[in-house]
């Protein structure tokens, strides 16, 4: 092996129906990758006709497989022609950036396991997303050398769940720390209609984000002149219809947002609000932050491990509980800023290039650990 290494990096949730926050961190990683002198990265992505649209278009080489996308997870499950290398000559390393694992012959095999709530939380999750994860989890357990998560949340998790510590590294995500201007926030705000001040929620309407909660506690706040927005698609099986006619018109659904909206969006909220009980990281905190917007989330979780000092955390998931939570930062302007101020300072400790750099010292201890 030369002192380049040679990976090849698994894109397949780019093509997801809807892809999320793991397809938007595994691009940001792969771009920082791919800036570095020491790696050669080349994305593995399903055939077929249909290609990602903008903003989950892959930012590296790929190279696609035989194997449709409906059909490549059971392929490099259970196939032994799963090998992603097969006609890819001198890989060093495969980085299988989410449960979908292939098993390389010749190449080590590094593995991103973001969450393991399809094992401890099955009840939310569809039953092929269940049966999916669990076979990727065994496998990364069984096949990888080196499985990288992005929070300590997350490898407690794995080591519950049987994997050995020498196996686990912990690689946080990264953001870019890119101040929005008050005429671009202002901009952004009249295209939504956004004339009162906001509580912001940003991620994939589900079952595991505890969406309902959010909103009865910011029904129980109410009557006050804010309004809740809730940014991103909608993801599967979460009825929200009662839980948001209680509030009406103040409760804003924008869908899915362009990336550069949703920096001002995120600008010009006083508050983003994470109820989720469990999280792998919690990247809208940090983009939040990166904002100097101050984050309110559930205490002792990733999302809690991310902000540090730059929000407030809950002890319980009580809907009393989030309504003073709400109610104490959105009338304590004084709060906001001090919490806003420590936001960014830990944000920035959140680097790509660092979560790169952690990324190649584990594609090296797994060429290690296969040799």
């Amino acid at each position: 092996m030369s002192d380049r290494i040679r990976v090849a990096y698994t894109l397949a949730q780019c093509w997801h129906r809807v892809p999320g926050g793991t397809a938007s961190s595994m691009i940001e990683l792969a771009r920082s990758l791919a800036d570095r002198a020491d790696v050669e990265i080349l994305g593995i992505g399903p055939g077929g006709k249909r290609q990602p649209a903008p903003p989950w278009v892959p930012p590296i080489p790929m190279h696609t497989t035989w194997v449709p996308q409906k059909l490549l997870y059971d392929v490099w499950h259970h196939s032994s022609l799963a090998d992603p290398t097969r006609n890819l000559p001198d890989i060093d390393v495969v980085h299988a950036t989410t449960a979908t694992v292939p098993n390389p012959r010749d190449s080590a095999l590094v593995v991103t396991l973001h969450d393991l709530f399809p094992l401890t939380t099955p009840e939310q999750f569809t039953k092929r997303g269940v049966r999916i994860m669990t076979t990727g989890i065994s496998r990364a357990r069984e096949l990888a050398q080196i499985v990288c998560c992005p929070s300590s949340d997350t490898i407690d998790d794995c080591l519950q769940a049987g994997f050995a510590p020498e196996q686990l590294r912990e690689v946080p995500w990264g953001v870019t720390v890119d101040p929005v201007s008050a005429e671009r926030v202002a901009t952004v705000r009249q295209h939504y209609g956004l004339d009162r001040p906001y509580v912001l929620w940003v991620g994939t309407i589900e079952p595991r984000k505890n969406l309902p909660l959010l909103l009865d506690a910011f029904a129980a706040i109410q009557p006050m002149e804010v309004d809740l927005v809730l940014v991103g698609p909608v993801g599967w099986h979460e009825q929200l219809e009662g839980h948001i006619d209680r509030i009406g018109s103040q409760v804003r659904q924008l869908g899915f947002v362009p990336s550069e909206h949703l920096s001002a969006l995120y600008s010009g909220a006083e508050v983003l609000a994470l109820p989720s009980l469990r999280e792998g990281f919690g990247l809208p905190a940090l983009e939040a932050m990166a904002h100097s917007t101050p984050v309110l989330c559930q205490a002792r979780t990733a999302v809690s491990e991310v902000m540090g000092e730059g929000g407030i955390g809950m002890e319980s998931p009580s809907v009393q509980e989030w309504a003073d939570g709400l109610k104490t930062l959105l009338e304590d302007e004084s709060l906001r800023s001090k919490l806003g101020e420590e936001a960014l300072a830990r944000a920035r400790t959140f680097t790509w290039e660092r979560s790169a750099e952690r990324m190649v010292s584990a594609y090296r201890d797994a060429i290690d650990r296969a040799s």
